[in-house]
């Protein structure tokens, strides 16, 4: 199933106390701030009861005014009275906005952190079956939705609540029979509005799916900015953003126009009862049998009631999206990760390998595609130090042998080992450390030199950066920019040649003094020049090593210790250039061939 049909499945829940029950695992990253979220709530539960003072004391006041007051204070008295509420329920406000201020941007910056860590610790796998916009959303809008109702939704949806509890037990006590014809239209109320607010959600979750896939859209335009703008597809592309951003305009209005007739119900049926409990209350107030400051009190607090009653029912609706957030992010958190994140200096398990691989009758399909099986059957054996070059057509699954031997996927039947180990028995990490790849298409990020060779073994020194760089040739073209290691490469190396990535890539490998290297593919992508000053480089990279050339250049592998012609997932001849190439109707011979009339 892919994370878009998961996601609509997700949609397609109904709130229920499982999922309450489920998304309360978030609670986890606000455990540590409960004390800011407990002071928090105290204080907004004082405020709001301060709050509610008011109007109570209003009516009093207009007693007062009137000479018919229950509290023995001046008219005067009551306005300092109202001062000192003021004061201290903006003081509480201010302090409840703080603290949960704190437990919003901590506890959803705990929360993030997690996402990515689970997220960076995941298999290759995870990605072959999911699209990387999609993620980014969960990470950066879902997380924004969850901290929205941490810091203001579920602040006010209390604050309102609290509104209402108190408003109806002072009407109870202030005006029991006006508070009876009110309370009657309270269940109709609440029914409707959460029939609204489950529609709500609905079209809230569809919005945000919806808004998921064109923030895809815009991810995978401008990572490839250079295929869009080579193949003139610009149009194509803004036609494509721009259908997709009105299947959001459509899901908003359809939400607002819901929205609307929720409102159009509020104001109906909510407030014309309240005119009506008004116009009681005029009636009693006429017959003497209820005070004009009562009235004035009870009309107060009526307003206050109806407005927590609707604003409870649209928080509620916010808070039903929290939810869906929080289930999209947890289905990210309970995912199994691939390796735990360890401090590379104190916790790796160091080792010292010798270098020697065994593939013994290994198969393998791509989890994705299980029904395709790539590699059948493979077996052959490195020596330690030894050189092997691995040649096919595209598709035959060299590339794969190497990803297998970097355990980015478990193989279907036999088994890989290293030094007669099996590759599964070693810790993945310390394992993954003692290999380096260089491919063909160099992945660099958008810091300084320095910073990208770096990335092959933190913590090394400035001379080791610098000696890494001289036996990848790249010291020369280094120096010939102003800030020398400090250069600025661009995003993903974009304003660095080939050849210069190339070279900074085999610097990084290096300086990771790897006992086995992989080589993909490294020169296939540059010109005659280029490609022998990275070969000179790589040649330097392979001395003492175990090294898997992956190739279609048959120049650069004539003095490997042994070649395998790989076709349709199997070993179809293996030996040296020179009793391959002997070979008239051989399938190496045959490539050079090609190769050779090509390049005539």
């Amino acid at each position: 199933m892919s994370f878009r049909q998961k996601s609509n499945s997700v949609e397609k829940r109904k709130i229920s106390w499982e999922l309450v029950r489920q998304s309360a695992k978030i609670y986890r990253f606000i455990r540590p701030y409960r004390g800011y979220f407990g002071v928090g709530l105290v204080l907004l539960i004082i405020s709001s009861l301060i709050f509610m003072i008011f109007p109570g004391a209003a009516g009093e006041m207009a007693n007062a005014a009137n000479g018919d007051s229950r509290l023995p204070y001046s008219v005067k008295q009551y306005g300092l009275l109202f001062l000192v509420i003021l004061v201290l329920q903006g003081g509480f406000s201010y302090l409840r906005t703080i603290f949960f201020a704190i437990v919003s941007e901590k506890g959803m910056a705990d929360v993030r952190k997690a996402l990515f860590n689970k997220l960076i610790t995941q298999p290759i796998v995870f990605y072959e079956k999911r699209r990387v916009g999609e993620i980014t959303s969960r990470i950066t809008a879902d997380v924004e939705q969850l901290q929205g109702a941490f810091s203001i939704t579920l602040a006010e949806f209390l604050r309102q609540l609290v509104i209402l509890v108190s408003g109806i037990v002072i009407l109870a006590w202030l005006a029991p029979k006006l508070s009876l014809i009110m309370l009657l239209s309270f269940p109709v109320i609440v029914i409707l509005a959460m029939v609204f607010g489950r529609y709500i959600r609905k079209l809230s979750r569809r919005r945000q799916d919806t808004l998921a896939a064109t923030n895809t859209i815009v991810e995978e335009s401008l990572q490839s900015f250079a295929a869009v703008k080579s193949f003139t597809n610009e149009w194509f592309e803004s036609v494509r953003y721009a259908q997709s951003v009105g299947e959001i305009v459509d899901i908003s209005l359809k939400f607002a126009r819901i929205r609307g007739l929720f409102f159009i119900f509020i104001i109906t049926v909510l407030f014309g009862g309240i005119f009506f409990v008004l116009w009681q209350g005029a009636m009693l107030v006429e017959e003497g049998t209820m005070q004009v400051g009562d009235l004035f009190s009870f009309i107060i607090y009526t307003g206050l009631i109806g407005g927590a009653i609707a604003s409870i029912g649209n928080l509620f609706t916010t808070l039903s999206g929290a939810l869906g957030a929080t289930e999209r992010i947890l289905e990210i958190l309970d995912q199994e990760q691939e390796i735990a994140l360890r401090d590379d200096q104190k916790t790796v398990p160091d080792l010292d390998l010798q270098g020697k691989i065994q593939f013994e009758h290994v198969s393998f399909a791509y989890p994705t595609r299980d029904d395709m099986p790539v590699l059948k059957d493979i077996s052959f054996s490195v020596a330690s130090g030894h050189k092997i070059a691995l040649v096919g057509a595209s598709g035959s699954g060299k590339s794969t042998i190497a990803k297998l031997l970097m355990r980015f996927y478990p193989v279907n039947g036999g088994e890989i080992l290293i030094d007669g180990q099996k590759i599964d028995d070693y810790d993945i990490t310390a394992l993954r450390k003692r290999i380096s790849v260089v491919p063909q298409e160099v992945i660099l990020f958008g810091g300084s030199i320095r910073e990208n060779i770096l990335y092959g073994r933190h913590g090394a020194s400035e001379a080791e950066i610098i000696e890494a760089a001289k036996k990848a040739n790249a010291w020369d073209f280094i120096t010939s920019f102003p800030e020398q290691l400090d250069t600025v490469v661009g995003e993903r190396g974009v304003k660095l040649s080939g050849g210069q990535r190339q070279r900074i890539a085999i610097a990084r490998a290096i300086l990771r003094d790897p006992d086995i290297l992989i080589l993909d593919e490294a020169t296939s992508s540059l010109d005659a020049e280029s490609e022998k000053v990275v070969q000179d480089a790589l040649n330097k990279l392979m001395e003492g090593r175990t090294s898997v050339i992956i190739a279609h250049r048959l120049s650069t592998i004539r003095d490997v210790d042994c070649i395998y012609v790989i076709e349709e997932g199997r070993i179809v001849e293996q030996g040296s250039h020179q009793e391959l190439a002997a070979k008239d109707n051989g399938a190496y011979s045959h490539l050079a061939r090609l190769q050779f009339e090509t390049l005539s």
